[in-house]
């Protein structure tokens, strides 16, 4: 039976072998892989955006709630993005070099990874979510609606784990546009429901912050049951059975988390970071914390599309390290220097020039908009320089090497930005605090430099 799989496959082969990450002019896969992510993506900063300016219009203690509770959301996503990751990895490289067997394991595998995943978040939603919110603030009104927010969305987190690994598949084998239609209805779902549930439109009760965990979770499963359609109506490069999925292999799993691992505990890292700095700021006023989730929201804006330039590019590099493509790789690298530095330069100059017009998206009051104005344009200073250090990282991840991309994480947020944050924080000046995020990205972008030369010296020796 399994060497008439075998023939079966061997008559394909030339459909499997035709994948355009290795055919494509460079300048346009880079684009036509990175500009649906992108899309996808910013429709999803747009989201974002979209959430918290409805959550504000509960209370500002409703937005520093979401807040206090993103590091949770962050954990969800580190778990789900960094799997991915080694997912897509393994799964373009083992294209790239025709075998498609093991491909066919990784995608398999990781459907199994993403429910056992849920299944951990699941515990932590209904055991975690009060003392993770408690301990970062003493204000009961932030608690309570910090609390409700976080068990919804680690209870029924389902969605989003499905959603990211799903959308991983379809952006490893070239196939972005079809992540991008999943992304994005997930988003637009999303900010339907947001006023209908929060406000009680319509046939629906009013529901408050729990209205907004609610469209938010409905999103992600919306989202999840689209990619399952797309993956089996059009992915032709891999074939999911349920037979595997309950029987995921061993040294797969490993092999996905020996990169996946680093990438979980690099994005982990975020959650690690906001969690600490809500503590610092709110020992100046809660107000703070409020302006630091609005940066985060706005931020993302410009940060997201980045980002899709990262997903977009991971799989051309993984591939073409496997087709031993040299040349495909360098053109594939500068091109996307150049694309993230670009967008991120209209992300400074948005901020410098107009932060006040930013916070007011939020219902900023007065307070809000005097510590958020000289707050964004001081942290904004470093987001050509991050762009760098995206791309490069991206490096990392597609060449199996996500332990330098973890590296720099750890020293840029917690050895770099946390200990500058607490010292300058001992001066009270609380504008002196947000000088720590530039000093970071200092740090940042010169280690991704000698780590990228050290990679490049050693893997692509062909």
């Amino acid at each position: 039976m399994e060497e008439k799989k075998e023939e079966v496959r061997t008559e394909n082969k030339e459909v499997r072998t035709e994948n355009k990450m290795g055919t494509m002019p460079v300048k346009r896969l880079v684009v036509s892989m990175s500009l649906p992510m992108m899309v996808s993506m910013l429709v999803q900063a747009l989201y974002n955006i979209a959430d918290s300016y409805f959550v504000s219009w509960i209370a500002q203690d409703a937005l520093a709630a979401v807040t206090l509770a993103f590091p949770m959301q962050n954990l969800m996503i580190a778990v789900a993005s960094g799997t991915g990751v080694g997912i897509n990895a393994l799964l373009s490289r083992s294209l790239g070099e025709k075998k498609f067997k093991r491909a066919d394991e990784a995608a398999n595998t990781g459907i199994a990874l993403a429910f056992f995943s849920y299944l951990v978040f699941l515990i932590l939603g209904l055991t975690a979510a009060r003392p993770f919110i408690s301990f970062q603030t003493e204000s009961s009104a932030i608690r309570d609606y910090g609390v409700t927010y976080t068990s919804i969305c680690c209870c029924v987190s389902i969605g989003v784990f499905f959603q990211v690994t799903l959308e991983r598949l379809l952006q490893s084998t070239g196939r972005t546009h079809l992540s991008m239609i999943s992304q994005i209805t997930g988003a637009v779902i999303n900010t339907i429901f947001d006023p209908i549930m929060i406000f009680g439109l319509g046939p629906f009760p009013e529901m408050g912050i729990a209205g907004a965990a609610i469209a938010t979770v409905f999103g992600q499963i919306t989202a999840s049951c689209i990619g399952v359609f797309l993956n089996v109506r059009y992915n032709k490069d891999i074939h999911l059975s349920l037979k595997s999925i309950f029987h995921p292999g061993l040294k797969t799993i490993k092999t996905i988390y020996s990169v996946g691992v680093p990438s979980i505990l690099m994005i982990s890292i975020g959650s690690i970071m906001t969690f600490t700095m809500n503590k610092l700021l709110g020992a100046f006023t809660d107000t703070a914390t409020a302006v630091f989730g609005a940066y985060f929201k706005l931020q993302s804006f410009f940060f997201m599309p980045v980002l899709g330039i990262n997903n977009g590019t991971v799989p051309i590099l993984a591939y073409n390290y496997g087709a031993r493509r040299k040349d495909r790789i360098n053109e594939t690298i500068s091109f996307s220097l150049k694309l993230a530095v670009s967008i991120l330069v209209v992300g400074l100059a948005i901020f410098e020039l107009i932060p006040d017009r930013l916070l007011l998206i939020f219902h900023a009051n007065e307070e809000m908009i005097s510590i958020g104005v000289p707050a964004l344009r001081i942290i904004a200073i470093h987001f050509p320089v991050a762009a760098c250090s995206i791309v490069l990282s991206s490096t990392f991840q597609a060449f199996s090497k996500s332990i330098y991309s973890l590296i720099v994480s750890v020293s840029r947020q917690l050895v770099i930005l946390l200990p500058a944050a607490w010292l300058l924080s001992l001066t009270g000046v609380l504008n002196n605090i947000w000088w720590a995020f530039p000093m970071a990205e200092v740090a940042s972008i010169t280690m991704c430099v000698i780590f990228f030369r050290k990679v490049y010296r050693e893997v692509l020796d062909f």
